[in-house]
C-alpha cells in the first residue's frame, strides 16, 4: 500500500504534474509550501554546532530530504517524529539522500536535543524563520510576537541536487506526521523515477 501510493508521488514529482497528489493526506484547497518541480529557495542557516551552512551543502550525492519540524522545545509531536527519523538516516543515506531537521529553535536548543537523545543526523535553526517563509510553509495563524511565530507547517521536502523539489510529504494538520517507511520509501521511489 504505501509502495502504490509513492508511486503516485513521485510520478507526479517525476512529471512535474499538478502537486495534487503531492502531499498526501491534505486536501488540493489546502495544499501549501513548494509545488514538486519548483526551484527550491537558496537559504542560509545555521547547524546545531553553530556552523553556517546552506541546504545546499548538507545535500547527499541525490539530495536532501529537509523535514520542517516546529520546535524541539516545546511541541511533543515534533519530538516524537524527530526521535523517530533516526531510524531514516541510515537509509536514506544508503539512497544517497542526507536528512536535515529544520526548526525556529536556537542552535543551543537543538544540540541539548539531539545530545540528549543521541541523534546523528543534521539539525538546523531558522532561527529568522527565511527558510520557512521562503518555502511557504509559514504557519500564518500564529501572531507575530507569540512565542509560536514563525513555526512551519509541518512538512518534509526532498530537493535534489540541481535544486529542484522532488517530493513533498505532509499531512492534514499538526499532529500526524509521515511514517519513516514513507519517507524511506520516498527516497528509493524518487531514484528509481531518476534511473538511478
Amino acid at each position: 500500500m504505501i509502495r502504490s501510493t509513492l508511486a503516485a508521488i513521485c510520478l507526479a514529482a517525476a512529471a512535474a504534474s499538478p502537486a495534487m497528489a503531492q502531499q498526501s493526506g491534505v486536501a488540493e484547497a489546502d495544499m501549501i509550501g513548494p509545488m514538486v518541480g519548483s526551484m527550491a529557495p537558496e537559504i542560509d542557516v545555521v547547524t546545531s554546532a553553530g556552523a553556517q551552512a546552506t541546504l545546499e551543502t548538507l545535500a547527499g550525492e541525490n539530495g536532501t530530504a529537509i523535514a520542517f519540524i516546529r520546535s524541539l522545545d516545546w511541541c511533543p509531536y515534533c519530538q516524537k517524529q524527530a526521535i523517530g527519523l533516526e531510524a531514516a538516516k541510515a537509509p536514506l543515506e544508503d539512497a544517497g539522500w542526507s536528512l536535515v531537521a529544520l526548526s525556529y529553535d536556537s542552535p543551543e536548543t537543538l544540540a541539548g536535543f539531539a545530545e540528549d537523545k543521541g541523534l546523528s543526523y543534521t539539525l538546523v535553526s531558522d532561527e529568522g524563520s527565511d527558510a520557512i517563509k521562503a518555502y511557504g510553509l509559514l504557519n500564518e495563524e500564529m501572531k507575530e510576537g507569540s512565542k509560536y511565530y514563525g513555526i512551519p507547517h509541518p512538512a518534509i521536502l526532498f530537493i535534489r541536487t540541481d535544486g529542484t523539489v522532488a517530493a513533498v510529504l505532509r499531512e492534514q494538520g499538526y499532529k500526524n506526521r509521515p511514517e519513516v517507511e514513507v519517507v524511506t520509501e520516498t527516497a528509493t521511489l524518487l531514484n528509481e523515477a531518476a534511473g538511478g
